[in-house]
């Protein structure tokens, strides 16, 4: 039966910026959990990933929060926003967004962002401004909060979603300060796809006599997915890889290691088919880029590790390829669920080696997924078929030469373990976005690492990146270089030499 957004008490506004961009008939999750949400109840929403849950939430936020401003019951401050929506990772922050701003807009609710990875300036200037709608990941936020630049007492309506992912991350202690940071008798909803991990516990701690709306089994596969095993000989995996990256719709190719989704970018690329990656590594701008790339149509294909099995909301993704097996079953499912979304069909390919075939027949039976593995490589009938249309071979575009003079960046991965002392104040930890409050470390990539801003101080850290300031260094290994501020560098095998900047670079 069809369920139309007006009929559930939708504001007209809304259901007309819906109608625009195609969203005239509600999803399941949707439909049991509008009217509920619409009329301020506290909600507890299950649904697999892709089910729709972000409508389900973005148009009660913004309805209600409208309402209220209608009514002359909120206003706009600055560093007091009164809605709230958390999430695990910077790119599900950044997707809901998008997908909250059209609707927001039609109501003038201003909306922002804040995760870690990137410099706090626009951020903070953000909550100087005023902002109605914050999508926050924890760390960041809770750093801010700290700072004094935002606080959360006027917060009428909380969203936490992909709750079992944060609890998956370790940001269950983080997200309990910062509900406890908000009105006790303001409107919360929480989505998830399962209740384990202590997420039922933050349920029955902060919402308040929650109608239950579960769409679905944790573990349900979605029916319009289709699944394939395709055991391969280790000599002949790469083609294999490499044939079914070159179709010509959306493809998303999951890694187990940040390597080898570099590896494979780099090497689909220079065979003609344009891919881009998405991991731990990678800098916000870079991220931004190649999701970008990857939602517009710049490139088909993305090649990522677990950072991206619930942060990329792209439709129309024909294949998901598990290049490498994930080493659980609820990996499984959200990797999948990439694909096959919001009522469209897709394919999901496993790819296994003679050596993995027990532990891939494990991993599929705990995700209630039946299927039999068949033989394959890159000339197989059933990889042929599942392929499709091939897309046009791309020529590589040359590598343009640093110019005369120019200088190496200072954001480059680092190689090693070293210190670099330097500065004008004391010594700094940096995290290259993932935050400490409370001696917590968040990491607001599914991959958190070390290393990174660390402002007046040192920067330790292994496999690092980030900015040096004021003669710091921040990255590991064999330092070189003195600072013109008084810093020096050590660490490995030093080597003297001026530094204008007093930037310790270590090699």
């Amino acid at each position: 039966m069809t369920v139309t957004f007006e009929s559930l008490g939708v504001p007209a506004n809304i259901v007309k910026a819906l109608a625009a961009e195609g969203k005239t008939e509600a999803f399941e999750i949707q439909a049991a959990t509008l009217a509920d949400t619409l009329a301020g109840g506290d909600v507890l929403g299950r649904g697999k990933t892709g089910s729709g849950k972000t409508l389900a939430f973005s148009i009660p936020v913004v309805a209600r929060l409208a309402q209220a401003k209608a009514d002359g019951r909120i206003r706009r401050t600055s560093g007091a926003p009164t809605g709230l929506i958390l999430a695990p990772t910077r790119e599900l922050a950044t997707q809901i967004a998008a997908a909250l701003n059209p609707l927001a807009q039609t109501a003038d609710l201003v909306v922002t962002t804040v995760f870690g990875g990137v410099k706090q300036g626009r951020q903070v200037e953000a909550f100087r401004r005023g902002v109605d709608i914050v999508v926050a990941c924890p760390g960041r936020l809770e750093d801010l909060m700290g700072q004094g630049i935002v606080r959360l007492d006027k917060v009428q309506i909380t969203v936490l979603d992909e709750a079992d992912h944060m609890a998956d991350l370790g940001f269950l202690p983080g997200v309990t300060r910062i509900m406890k940071a908000t009105p006790a008798d303001g409107q919360r909803l929480l989505f998830s796809a399962t209740l384990d991990n202590g997420v039922d516990v933050l349920a029955r701690k902060f919402l308040h006599s929650p109608t239950l709306h579960s769409v679905d089994e944790a573990s349900s596969p979605v029916p319009a997915m289709t699944h394939h095993v395709f055991e391969v000989a280790p000599d002949r995996k790469n083609d294999l890889v490499a044939e079914l990256a070159s179709g010509s719709g959306r493809r998303i190719l999951f890694t187990r290691t940040k390597h080898q989704a570099r590896k494979w970018a780099k090497k689909l690329t220079s065979d003609g088919i344009p891919a881009v990656d998405l991991h731990g590594n990678l800098s916000q701008p870079q991220r931004d880029r190649n999701l970008s790339a990857f939602a517009d149509g710049s490139v088909r294909v993305l090649v990522a590790t677990d950072v991206a099995a619930r942060g990329v909301h792209v439709d129309g993704i024909e294949l998901v390829v598990h290049v490498d097996p994930p080493a659980e079953h609820k990996a499984y499912l959200h990797r999948s669920g990439r694909t096959a979304r919001a009522g469209s069909s897709g394919d999901v390919v496993t790819v296994c080696l003679p050596e993995q075939r027990r532990d891939v027949a494990q991993l599929l039976r705990k995700a209630k997924i039946s299927v039999s593995p068949q033989p394959a490589d890159a000339r197989s009938a059933a990889v042929d078929e599942l392929v499709g249309e091939r897309a046009p071979r791309v020529k590589p575009q040359p590598v343009q030469p640093a110019q005369a003079g120019s200088r190496p960046s200072q954001s480059r991965p680092a190689r090693g373990g070293g210190r670099g002392s330097a500065g004008r104040s004391g010594s700094g930890r940096g995290t290259s976005g993932a935050s400490r409050t409370g001696g917590q470390r968040s990491a607001e990539g599914a991959e958190s690492r070390r290393g990174g801003d660390a402002r007046g101080g040192s920067a330790r850290g292994g496999n690092t990146r980030g900015t040096a300031h004021r003669g710091t260094s921040a990255r590991g290994g064999s330092a070189r270089g003195t600072g013109s501020r008084g810093g020096s560098a050590r660490g490995g095998a030093p080597r003297s030499g001026a530094s204008r900047s007093g930037t310790a670079r270590n090699a």
